[in-house]
């Protein structure tokens, strides 16, 4: 998307663009980047929402699950009016009201190994919202494939985990290094485990934040390492992990 600088775009992001780090040419390069976000749940509302609030040009959202009632609570764009209709149908709507300088496309559709590649190659880097490990895993997998920045999130009852992988580094360690086996989807299941309403939302805008940082190239990641949060002590802390030997990545 061709970035238009007048008066309203300088007014909408007055409030980044005074940032040292950020500036105009920074704020540019937020509006020329193109972001995927996989799972527009409890992760990929916020992030969504965030991204498309600080300008990133074009935003793609992929989901094939419709809105239900115990979903409200924690994805933070849906309404109890929309219950019923499909996420990324009402999500589309809500981010252009609230950006319409944004291009949002989206995906009707479950994301896996024959759809994935075509979609992903348009994005810079890849944001996981997704709540199973074969999803996860997948995108992982294309993500190293492409050479694309990948964050990838995780939530459960009052924790939260967020990893960032700069695939550019051949001698990056991927999600797949971290876990030692396929991990049961149970425990990423909120309908089983259970999830406080706020570590979505906390952990949904780190990933944000994380995309911000790598499109304005600033900061420090999470390369090598997992950011893991639990809210119920209010404890972050950094766990560092090495690329695995045998690992297929």
């Amino acid at each position: 998307m061709k970035t238009k600088i007048n008066n309203k775009y300088l007014e909408r992001y007055s409030r980044q663009i005074i940032l040292k780090d950020v500036g105009v040419l920074g704020q540019k390069k937020i509006s020329n980047s193109k972001i995927l976000i996989v799972g527009v749940g409890g992760l990929g509302c916020p992030a969504a929402d965030y991204l498309s609030r600080s300008g990133v040009g074009t935003i793609g959202i992929a989901d094939f699950d419709k809105i239900n009632l115990s979903n409200i609570h924690r994805q933070s764009l849906y309404y109890s009016s929309d219950v019923g209709k499909f996420k990324v149908d009402v999500l589309y709507k809500k981010l252009m009201k609230i950006n319409p300088l944004v291009k949002v496309n989206k995906y009707k559709m479950k994301i896996n190994n024959k759809n994935i590649k075509k979609i992903a190659k348009n994005y810079d880097l890849i944001i996981d919202g997704s709540d199973n490990f074969n999803t996860k895993f997948l995108l992982n997998q294309i993500s190293k494939k492409l050479k694309k920045f990948f964050i990838s999130g995780a939530i459960s009852k009052f924790d939260g985990h967020v990893f960032t992988f700069n695939f550019k580094n051949k001698n990056e360690p991927c999600l797949k290094c971290f876990y030692q086996s396929l991990p049961s989807d149970e425990i990423l299941n909120c309908e089983a485990e259970g999830i406080l309403g706020p570590i979505a939302g906390i952990v949904g805008n780190i990933q944000a934040n994380e995309a911000l940082k790598r499109i304005l190239n600033i900061g420090k990641n999470l390369s090598s390492n997992i950011l893991i949060i639990n809210l119920k002590n209010l404890d972050f802390r950094k766990a560092k992990f090495k690329k695995k030997n045998n690992c297929l990545c």
